[in-house]
């Protein structure tokens, strides 16, 4: 990516200014962040991908026949666009970067945040007046308008606790009050930054209105505390237990004294206050795949001797789509690479080598470990072989 890239993407800003003062601060509408922008993909190639099995998709019809903001659930089928009406509905399509790789070359404009924090593209079609209401995400999301025009609305920063319509599939902000300025209509190119917990409301104003949402993965603290307490209650033996030796004679044998309660509260914090286990935990959480099942593992595992000649011959392995990989340090040599939920030591220059963009190739085999790492990566699913695709 060109260094100017950020600059414009970001509407004048570099990455470090957008960094520092807008990114879950504040959110920022960026006009011609794509300069003559082409959507990658028609509506009818939309629909098609949400007529697959194992594709993610949702219909919302504002005014369905079950009843106002009814929501359905694919695989969908040509009978069910058929019956549409001309307006007010729109249809989402999850992960489309997962299978549409123009799609996920977007994704290389947005290497001015962490790799890791990506989740996914989610692209969604709506005809004039097709919306899902006024409501609220917990993640960083871009807007990219595709094709067509969406107006915007935004509301301000809301509570966890702002009421939301009861009774349907949606979480619809019951009150949604537009803040003074904050109402754009959108062209293909432009864009809108929102930050978690801000209010937002978008309607198509014109036939075929593409809109794609860049968003980013952040686990709650409901969630992050139980992963984490379920990775270590793996590692941990199970002498280590609540002890008091040196205890004084209980005043009154029925009662938890405080004594009692400290010394379990520092057992559990001690136990949780392990840098090293986190980082491992973080890592294999944060690789995570978003469909496990995408990633098909071999049935026979590749002999290395074999991969090392095809990549010698000129062949190239690719990072299947959907796969997840970071790195972390464990000294000034050594690396935990992480891929798809694992975790794996190898050199530091491996690992970094295999989070990054660069082609997999034979330049890769001169480090130490790196035939059998990739061989290994790809029986589990997490690489495929460049020409298996263009077959």
């Amino acid at each position: 990516m060109a260094n100017d890239t950020p600059l414009r993407l970001l509407g004048g800003l570099s990455a470090a200014e957008f960094l520092r003062d807008v990114w879950q601060r504040r959110p920022l509408l960026i006009r011609g962040a794509f300069p003559d922008f082409q959507c990658p993909l028609e509506p009818d190639e939309l629909a098609g991908l949400a007529c697959e099995e194992g594709v993610e998709s949702r219909l919302v019809e504002e005014h369905g026949a079950d009843g106002p903001w009814q929501v359905s659930h694919g695989p969908f089928d040509e009978a069910t666009f058929a019956r549409l009406p001309e307006r007010d509905w729109t249809l989402l399509v999850q992960a489309v970067d997962h299978y549409v790789p123009e799609v996920a070359e977007l994704l290389d404009h947005f290497t001015f945040l962490p790799r890791w924090r990506l989740d996914d593209i989610m692209i969604s079609y709506a005809p004039p007046g097709g919306s899902v209401g006024p409501h609220v995400d917990q993640y960083d999301v871009f807007l990219l308008q595709g094709s067509g025009r969406r107006r915007w609305q935004l509301g301000g920063k809301v509570p966890d606790e702002a009421p939301i319509i009861a009774g349907i599939d949606l979480r619809i902000l019951e009150h949604f009050a537009v803040e003074p300025g904050d109402d754009w209509v959108l062209e293909p190119g432009d864009m809108l930054y929102l930050p978690p917990g801000w209010a937002h409301h978008g309607v198509s104003q014109s036939d075929d209105c593409l809109t794609l949402s860049v968003g980013f993965r952040a686990p709650s603290a409901d969630e992050a505390i139980t992963s984490f307490a379920d990775y270590l209650g793996e590692q941990l033996p199970p002498s280590r237990r609540y002890a008091d030796p040196g205890m004084a004679p209980p005043a009154d044998p029925g009662e938890l004294d405080d004594a009692a309660i400290a010394r379990m509260r520092r057992l559990i914090l001690d136990t949780l206050d392990d840098p090293a286990q986190l980082a491992q935990w973080f890592g294999r959480v944060m690789t995570q795949p978003k469909y496990v099942d995408q990633l098909v593992s071999r049935e026979t595992a590749t002999p290395v001797e074999d991969l090392v000649a095809a990549l010698q011959d000129g062949e190239e392995l690719r990072r299947s789509p959907g796969s997840r990989f970071a790195w972390h340090a464990l000294d000034a040599t050594r690396a935990t690479l992480f891929a798809d939920g694992d975790g794996i030591e190898c050199p530091l220059p491996l690992a970094r080598a295999l989070a990054a963009d660069t082609p997999l190739d034979a330049e890769l085999l001169p480090l130490p470990g790196a035939a059998e790492l990739l061989a290994g990566l790809l029986d589990a699913g997490s690489l495929y072989w460049a020409c298996d695709e263009e077959e």
